[in-house]
């Protein structure tokens, strides 16, 4: 049996290219997740039409619950909700054989539609073992460890121009080409699912490098802002501040690396300011 994971971010889906896109309570977000949910269904039906025995998706964006759940394609399942032990990448441990980012982007400091890593603002740059990451590839070394490659990647063109280095020969799908970090020339919904669908079903026949697991333990470090989230970031444990603006944690593995940043990005969310001019 061939399982597949498909983890479902917003910012990198089909047209979305502002704030208010991609944010709960609004009517454009209302808008873009049906746009979300078409690029997830054209990425079902492909691994369905490639071989793939079962599709899991995980619904990967702030909340956590944006993917219409009917109107996805009946024949995948939805992790839907927060507090997920896996964050971004629940499903993982149900023994999955590849792993698909739909609608992911670049990272914070990055040029790109949207581009942050966790938080829109306050962290400015991450990097692992001394190695700048963002979310698709923070995931994917989180995915390497476990031994199951990444074999799809959708987001715009400079989203895909990253996978082809933390995933060498996966499948690739520019959704949009970025003018700024607001803006973008968008393609269509019906051409953006014809070709995921496509890639899809290419992915599984040939999935590409499953990654090459980075050697234990890690280290991240973490740029903020403010030096005053570095002091308050310090309040956790594990956690120092070597730097004016910069934290840094270990951690024995991939997995528990990315479950210390994921809390400390509570942390640093938690304490930012009020805006007042």
């Amino acid at each position: 049996m061939t399982r597949v994971l498909i983890s479902a971010d917003m910012e990198g889906a089909t047209g979305t290219v502002l704030p208010a896109d991609v944010r709960a309570g609004n009517p454009r977000y209302e808008r873009f997740r049906r746009l979300l949910t078409g690029d997830v269904n054209a990425a079902v039906a492909g691994f369905l039409h490639g071989g793939a025995d079962e599709v899991i998706v995980n619904d990967a964006h702030c909340g956590m619950d944006n993917v219409l759940l009917e109107e996805l394609d009946p024949r995948a399942v939805l992790i839907v909700g927060r507090n997920k032990p896996l964050g971004m990448l629940q499903g993982l441990e149900l023994d999955v054989d590849a792993l698909a980012f739909v609608g992911y982007h670049t990272g914070a400091g990055e040029a790109g539609v949207l581009a942050h890593t966790y938080l829109s603002h306050s962290v400015l740059g991450v990097r692992v073992d001394g190695r700048a990451v963002d979310e698709g590839s923070f995931n994917a070394l989180v995915a390497a460890e476990a031994g199951v490659p990444v074999v799809l990647v959708t987001g715009d063109d400079l989203t895909c121009a990253e996978a082809g280095r933390y995933a060498p020969g996966c499948r690739t799908v520019t959704v949009k080409t970025a003018i700024s970090r607001h803006a973008a020339i968008c393609r269509t919904p019906a051409a953006t699912a014809a070709d995921i669908r496509r890639e899809a079903a290419a992915a599984l026949a040939s999935p590409g490098d499953r990654g090459r697991a980075i050697p234990a333990p890690h280290v991240v470090e973490v740029d903020v802002d403010s030096p005053y989230l570095a002091e308050r970031a310090s309040a956790m444990g594990g956690v120092d501040v070597v730097g004016p603006r910069t934290v840094r944690l270990e951690a024995p593995d991939a997995r528990e690396a990315l479950r210390r940043f994921r809390a400390l990005t509570w942390v640093i969310g938690a304490g930012r300011e009020d805006d007042w001019t």
